[in-house]
């Protein structure tokens, strides 16, 4: 779904589904929930022993179909400059970053493997530069 259908698709209250922010393929982003509160993207999910994700992680997705056409430079480059202010405020490992796949298995699809090994490997590259001058 092209960015502005995927936010419009979001804003409508009939579709119950939420994000807490949309990057574009140019690498814009717009918040459609604030961080602290709950988007509904996960569903019936687990993580780290944890179900109901929906109520304890951030979500963050991209527009588009990653299985049709990979992720930007721009989405990648906008996605790891979101996180990295949230990963300093809370602290969060770089296995406490997943995806839909992961906490969601046979439910949802997202992203494809490929571009969340691209996205995973860039903020690895971000996080091993945090407190280095």
């Amino acid at each position: 779904m092209a960015f502005d259908a995927t936010i419009a698709h979001m804003l409508s209250f009939a579709n119950k589904v939420s994000y807490h922010c949309l990057i574009a393929p140019n690498g814009s982003r717009c918040t459609l929930v604030p961080d602290d509160q709950i988007a509904w993207h996960a569903g019936d999910s687990t993580f780290l022993g944890r179900s109901r994700c929906n109520d304890f992680l951030l979500s963050l997705a991209f527009a588009g179909d990653t299985y049709a056409t990979p992720l930007s430079v721009q989405q990648i480059d906008s996605a790891v400059e979101w996180i990295m202010p949230r990963q300093v405020l809370h602290g969060w490992p770089l296995d406490h970053i997943t995806d839909h796949r992961q906490i969601s298995p046979g439910r949802k699809t997202d992203l494809n493997p490929v571009e969340w090994q691209r996205l995973h490997t860039a903020l690895a590259r971000a996080y091993s530069t945090l407190g280095k001058s």
